[in-house]
């Protein structure tokens, strides 16, 4: 971690998410905005919106990102960090763009961006270049002077993301019943994506089977697996999952489903099962509907005890981990030498993706890249 808390050359954060409703009448609206582009009917929008309506047509995930944004605002003020944060979506209020206009208005010019997604993958990613992109184009077609802009690292590795969540597993394991406690199963879950953009996450040299998204996925389960037997002297037998699929059926995408797994887990005789969201900042509808909602379902179905461990969401030691993470790249910014803070095998992540890093389909321009239109 660097020393000096100067943030030189930047003047301001920006915690760039997703975005959700925050009432029914947002759902279907909301849904336009993901989707656009794809013509889907709007019929099929309020068939897909349901588990939105389920929770009176709200999604945790823009409380979730205000507690965040309390978090960061208070740890930087706690340590004298003058950095000012910003809060932008890309499919909801805040609009990304509504916010960078805001933000060059009050005279930003050098903006970090924190993108509530911690692992490379296209839609964790680069889909939020592309969205800055659009973003400054909008902006310059305006007229306005437009700012530079950096992404932060992924920090799926960062100690502040990774202790909170094994913390989360030891809290969820001490709730199942005694008996069943020490034979329990670990399901590390994250979103199911397609087979195609797996095998092309992460930088061109490293793509492959699962490319960098399952890589990384796996190095944090094995690391929170490492603290759980350290902590509780049981080892237990873990996997990765997946949830969330939306794709068409003859699309392959990333397997076995947390559901699936459930199933087999259950068949095999395992006596309870652990689900562990690692691939979630925070509580928002995908793991509200998908884990705590169906999975729960099917686990009640089977008669299979199950726990749900807890996101990061707006932990201090998640602050304090955005908080290094801005000081290092300032200080990379700056010419310094700095050693990165970083977990595992896989080691810090890089601070620019490079050309041919989470390509998508078709190419489009991204923004805080090496492949950047806007230097």
């Amino acid at each position: 971690m660097p020393d000096a808390l100067d943030v030189t050359p930047y003047d301001a954060l920006l915690l760039l998410s997703f975005g959700g409703p925050e009432g029914p009448d947002d759902v279907v609206p909301f849904l336009e905005n993901v989707t656009r582009g794809r013509g889907i009917p709007t019929e099929r929008l309020k068939e897909v919106g349901q588990h939105y309506f389920l929770f009176g047509g709200v999604s945790p995930i823009n409380d979730q990102n205000r507690a965040l944004l309390d978090a960061l605002r208070k740890d930087f003020a706690d340590h004298g960090l003058d950095l000012p944060v910003y809060w932008g979506n890309r499919n909801w209020a805040p609009y990304l763009t509504d916010t960078l206009r805001e933000m060059v208005a009050d005279g930003r010019r050098r903006i970090l961006v924190l993108a509530t997604s911690a692992y490379a993958s296209y839609s964790g990613c680069r889909q939020y270049r592309e969205n800055l992109a659009d973003s400054l184009a909008a902006l310059e077609a305006e007229g306005l002077e437009l700012p530079k802009i950096d992404k932060l690292r992924h920090y799926f590795n960062h100690p502040g993301f990774v202790e909170p969540m094994a913390e989360g597993v030891l809290r969820a394991l001490a709730d199942l019943p005694e008996d069943v406690r020490d034979g329990a199963h670990l399901a590390f879950s994250t979103h199911s994506i397609p087979n195609a953009s797996a095998d092309t996450s992460g930088p061109a040299e490293g793509h492959g089977d699962g490319g960098a998204y399952v890589e990384q996925h796996l190095d944090v389960a094995r690391l929170i697996a490492d603290t759980v037997r350290e902590r509780t002297g049981v080892d237990h037998p873990w996997q990765l999952v997946y949830q969330s699929r939306s794709g068409a059926p003859h699309i392959p995408w990333l397997e076995p489903d947390i559901c699936d797994h459930l199933e087999e887990r259950h068949a095999a005789g395992a006596p309870a099962v652990v689900m562990a969201p690692i691939g979630f900042v925070s509580d928002h509808m995908e793991v509200l509907y998908d884990l705590d909602t169906e999975a729960v379902a099917k686990a009640d179905e089977l008669g299979l005890p199950v726990r749900r461990s807890a996101t990061v969401g707006a932990d201090p030691r998640f602050a304090a981990a955005i908080r290094d993470l801005v000081l290092e790249r300032a200080a990379v910014e700056r010419g310094q030498q700095v050693t990165p803070c970083a977990l595992g095998t896989l080691g810090a992540s890089h601070h620019l993706c490079p050309v041919g890093c989470c390509p998508a389909r078709a190419p489009r321009p991204a923004a805080a890249g090496a492949d950047s239109p806007y230097a």
